[in-house]
């Protein structure tokens, strides 16, 4: 009897299975949310068959053969905001789906609006559009980054730029380029990004450490620069920018090409060149600061759902010309260049770059592949490559007058894997990790002491990001990221300094051999650094949103920090650093409230930033060498107290004119010392207002009020023996600068060539007035003037 009931149960069962037809159809439309305009390329998955289907021009979507009953639909489209519904269907159904979208060419940006996806849930976030970086391709990145509340910049120079996220820059600041992180030896003051700007398609900055998929030592923060999205359908597009710039007689032009293919392949080609003669301050020039930029990129790929690849290849050269009043023979040369007010070096202008300069290659190349598997979630694999090739020529004379004084190549392979797990419920996980393999080999032909050794760095990592969707209001996130280094390096030191360090007392094991007045030493280190980060993030409507963050980061020390021990040439002084620096661990607290009204909306970031072992390089004394005296500039550990605030805001007066503002402000001490810190920015206000007439071929009328107050906190200055004055005289290194009013201007105007051909003319005029004034964070403020007024003339041929 039982045999039967359980033959008629299966019987059943088969009868039903048989009975079910999969020939139910699901179709509709997806929409922008926010202007409902029909959303190209998005993509409709059932999650459960994996069967899916992409949207046309005209937002439509088919899906056929489905079986009746519940499934779970994921819709998602780039720069969107990826959407989950439970449906249920009995028969042929119609779904409309709505998406938040973020692209930057369908809306026009505000000051703290979003035009690319937030990479975090909870962090203070900015961005930068395509838009932006056009109008900007005539600068640096660290120019460009300036537009962002809460970033400054450390120049040496105007060639050379170096962002800083809410007071700290070099090793703290991490930069991916397309998915990878730069190694660019960006541990010196004077060493910028080797990044062409005109290669990103957009930027997107996370103030803050709590980023961990990039990196757990991002102290100050992560800028992440992507390239645009490439459109599913069979297309050939492009754009060429020319800029004429007047301070330096100089320009640039860059070129893009892209082609899509409608099977998801794409191919796109990017070169730029730039150069520049003598910059000019307003009332002279600043000799030898001439500047040569050229970069090539190509990337190739295919980007199916169900996986695609990616491979890329950049080449970065740099020619940088040092201010030649810069270069300094002695102490005495220095306390007369910052008691002058025009420079020691004043030649007539010319186009040549001679020494002192900088010379650096950067080769990058990439391969990336992803997978999306059934039921468990999208697998990513990355490689890749760079080498860094650093030339820094000093003045010298005779034979060695063209060899380089310090000529480093960096070598770094990294690859990463990472998984975003499919939605448990409410739920988001995503995990990965990472390895590195790092060389560093400085060339000994410079017949110069190496101020960085030969080393090897072995890195490891690895991290886990959870995310809690509690209703839609509320989302709350939390991390971990554990990392692991190995640096093995082999260095001489002089033995007199080996011994006054006392070294001989604790590394003495290192000591590979004693040549009589120098060692080589064979120094070891193994770090051990843990990250995490827990936040919250409120959003009311769309419109409005409260974000809080916890981060704990741990950065070990780079190179320079561990190893510097002689003349840095182009930064004309000697640099100690300190075999006994430990990790440096941050506790950040950070706080933004976002609210965009019909016509106006703010932004108020709030952040308290406690390091404990910050490492801190500043001036400690001067040493007399065979070529003179120079200023002596130590590292050191100390506990760090960062307290700031960024504010942002814009309003819409009309249909013609918005205003835009800016504030940021950021208070250091050091608490060991309580005292000041070297090299922190002071508050700055930028405001703007815009006129723009889209009947009058898009013409655009802007002024820009840019103003920097005085810091009036910083340490004391040296008081040194001048053997010119034969006497201790103060040498005023840590002075800052007067506060300082700049008015920029600029306008553009839209032509339309033909169907496809779009032609936009610009024209801007930074420091208006031609004011002179000195920056407190470029390195160059102790030997002249800034820059003056500078027309930049811009033609865009958009094809």
């Amino acid at each position: 009897m039982r045999t039967l009931v359980f033959l008629v149960f299966l019987l059943g069962i088969a009868i039903i299975g048989l009975g079910q037809q999969c020939n139910v159809t699901l179709k509709g439309t997806v929409k922008d949310f926010h202007d409902n305009s029909f959303l190209e390329g998005a993509t409709v998955v059932v999650v459960a068959t994996n069967q899916y289907a992409v949207t046309d021009q005209n937002g439509y979507y088919q899906l056929q053969n489905l079986c009746p009953g519940k499934i779970e639909v994921e819709v998602s489209h780039i720069s969107c905001n990826t959407r989950i519904e439970e449906l249920e269907i009995t028969e042929d159904t119609t779904q409309n789906f709505s998406l938040e979208h973020h692209f930057e060419a369908l809306k026009e940006v505000k000051v703290i609006g979003d035009a690319v996806h937030d990479k975090t849930n909870s962090s203070q976030e900015a961005s930068i559009t395509a838009a932006t970086l056009d109008e900007s391709s005539a600068g640096s990145l660290g120019d460009i980054l300036k537009n962002v509340s809460g970033i400054t910049t450390l120049n040496t120079g105007a060639s050379i730029v170096k962002p800083s996220i809410h007071g700290l820059n070099g090793s703290r600041v991490l930069i991916l380029n397309d998915g990878v992180r730069m190694q660019d030896m960006e541990w010196g003051d004077e060493h910028a990004p080797n990044v062409d700007p005109n290669s990103i398609g957009n930027i997107r900055v996370i103030k803050g450490a709590s980023a961990l998929q990039y990196g757990g030592d991002a102290l100050g923060g992560v800028i992440v620069m992507d390239q645009n999205t490439f459109f599913n359908r069979d297309t050939l597009y492009g754009k060429t920018i020319i800029n004429g710039i007047s301070n330096g007689r100089g320009g640039n032009i860059t070129t893009k090409l892209t082609k899509v293919f409608d099977n998801h392949w794409h191919i796109s080609a990017n070169a730029s060149f730039k150069k520049l003669g003598d910059q000019e301050a307003p009332d002279y020039i600043l000799s030898n600061t001439g500047v040569q930029e050229a970069g090539f990129s190509i990337n190739v790929g295919r980007h199916g759902y169900k996986q695609g690849f990616n491979a890329k290849y950049a080449y970065f050269d740099t020619e940088i010309g040092i201010l030649r009043a810069s270069h300094i023979g002695s102490i005495g040369d220095l306390i007369l260049a910052i008691n002058n007010d025009v420079p020691l070096v004043i030649n007539d202008f010319t186009h040549d770059i001679d020494n002192p300069k900088q010379k650096v290659q950067h080769h990058l190349a990439k391969l990336e592949y992803y997978r999306r598997f059934k039921s468990l979630g999208k697998l990513s694999f990355q490689y890749d490559f760079q080498q860094n090739n650093r030339q820094e020529f000093d003045v010298r004379r005779g034979e060695n007058a063209n060899r380089a004084s310090v000529d480093l190549e960096l070598t770094t392979h990294t690859a990463g894997l990472q998984m975003e797990w499919v939605d448990w419920g409410k739920f988001e996980l995503q995990t990965g990790l990472m390895g590195r393999y790092q060389e560093n080999f400085p060339d000994p032909s410079t017949q110069v002491r190496r101020l960085i050794p030969d080393y090897d760095k072995y890195d490891a990592g690895f991290y886990s990001i959870l995310t809690y969707k509690a209703n839609e209001k509320w989302t709350l996130d939390a991390g971990l990221r554990y990392d692991f280094s190995h640096i093995n390096a082999q260095k001489f030191y002089i033995t007199t300094r080996w011994e006054q360090l006392g070294y001989d007392q604790e590394f003495g094991d290192w000591v590979v051999e004693d040549f009589g007045n120098q060692l080589l030493t064979n120094p070891t280190f193994d770090f051990h650094n843990i990250s995490a980060t827990v936040g919250a993030k409120f959003s009311p409507s769309n419109f409005d949103s409260f974000k809080v963050n916890y981060a704990m980061a741990q950065r070990a020390p780079n190179p320079s920090e561990l190893f510097s021990e002689g003349l840095h040439h182009s930064a004309s002084r000697i640099e100690l650093g300190d075999l006994r620096i430990n990790s440096e661990t941050s506790h950040k607290i950070a706080i933004a409230k976002e609210r965009d009204y019909n016509f106006w909306g703010y932004a108020l970031e709030p952040y308290y930033n406690y390091i404990q072992d910050f490492i801190l390089l500043e001036p400690s004394g001067v040493e007399f060498t065979t070529r003179g005296a120079f200023p002596v500039w130590s590292y050191r550990q100390t506990n760090l107290r960062l307290l700031g605030l960024d504010v942002s805001a814009y309003a819409n007066w009309s249909n013609y004119f918005k205003t835009n503002h800016m504030f940021s402000i950021v208070k250091a001490k050091d608490l060991e010392q309580n005292g000041p810190v070297v090299n922190i920015p002071s508050a700055r206000t930028t405001n703007s207002i815009t006129y723009k007439n889209a009947k009058l071929n898009q013409l655009e009328v802007a002024l820009s009020s840019n103003y920097v107050f005085r810091q009036n906190e910083t340490p004391e200055n040296l008081f040194v023996y001048s053997p010119r004055e034969d006497q201790q005289v103060e040498v005023k290194i840590n002075n800052a600068p007067n506060a300082y009013h700049l008015l920029n201007f600029s306008t553009k105007i839209q032509f339309s060539l033909s169907e496809k051909t779009q032609l936009t003319t610009s024209l801007m005029v930074n420091n208006v007035l031609d004011t002179s004034y000195r920056d407190y964070l470029n390195r160059q403020r102790y030997f002249a003037d800034d820059l003056g007024r500078n027309f930049i003339l811009q033609l865009k041929l958009n094809y």
